[in-house]
């Protein structure tokens, strides 16, 4: 089975985070939860807590088969990591504002995404192609909009993964 890294931080929309994962790990996956620091304590929107497994700086994206990232396009370090896996097209998977982070690692002309209504605009100016569907899937890049969408993109995001 395959090793996903799931990039997250504080005020994560907890079912963006909690949906995927549990379908990830029913699946028989490795889920790997990176913040800025193992141990590090993440609280969600909504109450859910939960730990970093590791620290940005103890990875490298070489040692995962897929990603989920969500937030943190600010630090660089999350971006570059984020910025491998889409450049060496190793299946990654977004939700909601997540695919904000796609644009600052200046890789998104070109590729067929969604996102959350505000974020389609940004991604489209980026040069994205943008839907407004559930899920999109452009080769191993899978995008969603909202929580609603959720079964969609966790069914994606697992045949993505099974290939």
């Amino acid at each position: 089975m395959s090793k996903v890294a799931v990039i997250v931080t504080n005020d994560v929309e907890d079912i963006e985070y909690t949906s995927p994962v549990e379908a990830l790990k029913n699946a028989g996956h490795e889920v790997v939860t990176i913040e800025n620091e193992a141990g590090n304590q993440i609280v969600g929107k909504h109450g859910t807590k939960l730990t970093a497994d590791k620290g940005i700086g103890d990875v490298k994206p070489d040692e995962f088969d897929g990603l989920l990232p969500d937030q943190l396009r600010a630090d660089d370090r999350f971006v570059n990591f984020v910025k491998d896996f889409l450049m060496d097209d190793k299946p990654t998977f977004a939700i909601c504002h997540g695919p904000q982070l796609f644009i600052q690692t200046g890789l998104t002309a070109g590729r067929t995404m969604t996102a959350y209504l505000t974020v389609r605009p940004d991604l489209y100016y980026a040069g994205a192609r943008v839907k407004d569907q559930p899920v999109v899937v452009d080769r191993n890049l899978v995008t969603s909009r909202t929580p609603d969408d959720l079964d969609d993109f966790n069914g994606a995001m697992l045949a993505i993964l099974k290939k």
